[in-house]
């Protein structure tokens, strides 16, 4: 049986992302005792604290989607040097409103991909420092900024030979923070 549910947050919407990809590959190198589920951002409306007192049926499942979880992977494309604005929006819908954050304590890793050699580097440093004022500790090393190229996803879409020695490094830190942060 599963003992750490971990919530999944792409911060794409395209249909064939990359780190949509790496996503669903990567999850396949942690250990039994973790499932993961990809929540979906992509029906949330803008966000408008307006409507806080009544937030919309998809606001409310993420929500209870994140509180339900153990912990946090944020898998994110970089935008103009910083994260996607669909992934944004979803973090402020979560942490609203104020004082009823789902985001509290929940222990995040972070990792993107990018067919540019910086591999989402300040994406991920703009996410972090977002992620530090939701209260929410973050995986600090190893850092995983993945420069897509030909070997890094196999035949099937698992994470390929040449990837899996780093990746899998990656995962089973991850997973000790995960362990050790879990409330």
């Amino acid at each position: 049986m599963n003992q750490y549910q971990i919530a999944v947050i792409v911060g794409s919407l395209r249909k064939d992302s990359f780190n949509r990809k790496l996503a669903h590959a990567i999850v396949k190198l942690a250990p039994s005792e973790f499932a993961f589920k990809e929540l979906q951002i992509g029906d949330l409306p803008l966000y408008n604290q307006d409507d806080d007192a009544n937030q919309a049926e998809p606001v409310k499942q993420l929500k209870g989607e994140i509180a339900a979880a153990q912990g946090v992977l944020f898998v994110t494309p970089e935008y103009n040097r910083s994260i996607s604005g669909v992934l944004k929006n979803a973090i402020d819908h979560a942490s609203r409103p104020y004082g009823q954050s789902a985001w509290t304590g929940k222990p995040a890793g972070v990792l993107g991909a990018s067919p540019g050699p910086a591999g989402t580097a300040m994406a991920q440093q703009h996410l972090r420092n977002v992620l530090a004022t939701l209260n929410m500790p973050t995986l600090g090393l190893p850092e995983a900024f993945i420069h897509v190229k030909d070997g890094l996803f196999d035949e099937g879409g698992d994470i390929g030979p040449a990837s899996k020695k780093f990746l899998q490094n990656w995962m089973d830190h991850y997973v000790a923070w995960v362990k050790k942060h879990a409330v």
